[in-house]
């Protein structure tokens, strides 16, 4: 099958970018303008190979509005993949179910307190009425960790590229996990560039706090966005490791960690989990920097899991 003259070159890069990192409608949104392909062609495409699926359905597939579910719904993606001419499993992988996991929060606690911290913050997002996935996908997050001369975490600031994938998108929605023992109701929400601090809410028993960064103008779809935010925190006992948990696939991920030269860690690494309850794999030592005290990981293309940084004291 020929290629239309509009996929070129930057519209090829762009389309292997959302294939890699996602989300699933904005990969197939991205693969059918490279295409240059229009929804009712690609209905008689999929209908000529025994697949029927609405134009209907394929306008909210691509918008983010709902997302294939049913046996036949995904059938039609795996036949979309070879009428958009994509490698296989291009897009299903993007539908694979990933369990939900919590920006920043520690792993390796009790199933049960796990459950309960799920289910606390999932009261704060609906207070917060937060959609899904909040209509942005991460392209760029620089995160910089700082633990304190009592070990504890002192607080956290994050650079954020996000990009939309709907069309008036207007905040995003921090969420600031503490170790045992942090107290939210005292933990500080800064906003440091392109964006304000609106409603905040935390839950005192599971420490954990959200906090709403509005921006100041209203995002298109496909439109970035730059902005800085962070939280200072303190309240909590001796820190062990800092996680960041994707349900989507993202961007680039960096994470330094630094110390106070009057505590110092013996022992640092990196690892991955598949989901909170699953065990850590890719485990790999880091070497602490002698002058500024700090070690870091950097993912080019996040997976849907967790990604974090464990150290040992002394």
């Amino acid at each position: 099958m020929a290629r239309t003259p509009t996929g070129t070159g930057t519209a090829e890069a762009e389309l292997a970018q959302a294939l890699r990192t996602g989300p699933f409608h904005l990969a197939l949104r991205t693969a059918l303008s490279a295409r240059g392909l229009a929804l009712h062609r690609v209905q008689h495409r999929l209908a000529q190979r025994g697949v029927k699926v609405g134009v209907t359905s394929l306008s909210y597939w691509q918008q983010g509005a709902r997302r294939p579910r049913r046996p036949e719904s995904l059938r039609a993606v795996r036949m979309l993949e070879e009428v958009l001419e994509l490698p296989a499993q291009a897009l299903t992988r993007l539908l694979e179910p990933v369990p939900r996991t919590d920006p920043g929060r520690p792993a390796g606690r009790s199933f049960r307190s796990l459950v309960e911290e799920s289910r606390a913050l999932e009261r704060l997002l609906a207070e917060l009425e937060s959609p899904a996935d909040g209509g942005l996908h991460t392209v760029c997050h620089l995160e910089h960790v700082r633990i304190g001369a009592g070990r504890e975490l002192r607080g956290r600031a994050s650079h954020h590229v996000v990009r939309a994938h709907r069309d008036g998108v207007d905040r995003y929605l921090a969420i600031h996990h503490g170790d045992p023992g942090c107290d939210p109701e005292r933990v500080t929400v800064r906003a440091d560039e392109n964006c304000r601090v609106g409603r905040v809410r935390w839950h005192t028993a599971a420490g954990v706090l959200v906090a709403e960064l509005l921006f100041d103008v209203r995002l298109r779809a496909g439109e970035t966005h730059v902005f800085g935010y962070g939280f200072e925190d303190g309240t909590a006992g001796p820190s062990t490791e800092y996680v960041r948990g994707f349900s989507f696939a993202a961007g680039q991920y960096v994470l330094q960690v630094r110390f106070d030269e009057a505590a110092l860690p013996v022992r640092c690494r990196r690892f991955v989990q598949a989901s909170a309850s699953s065990p850590r794999t890719g485990q790999q030592e880091l070497t602490l920097s002698g002058r500024h005290h700090g070690v870091h990981l950097a993912e080019q293309a996040v997976r849907p899991g967790i990604l974090g940084i464990a150290w040992d004291w002394s």
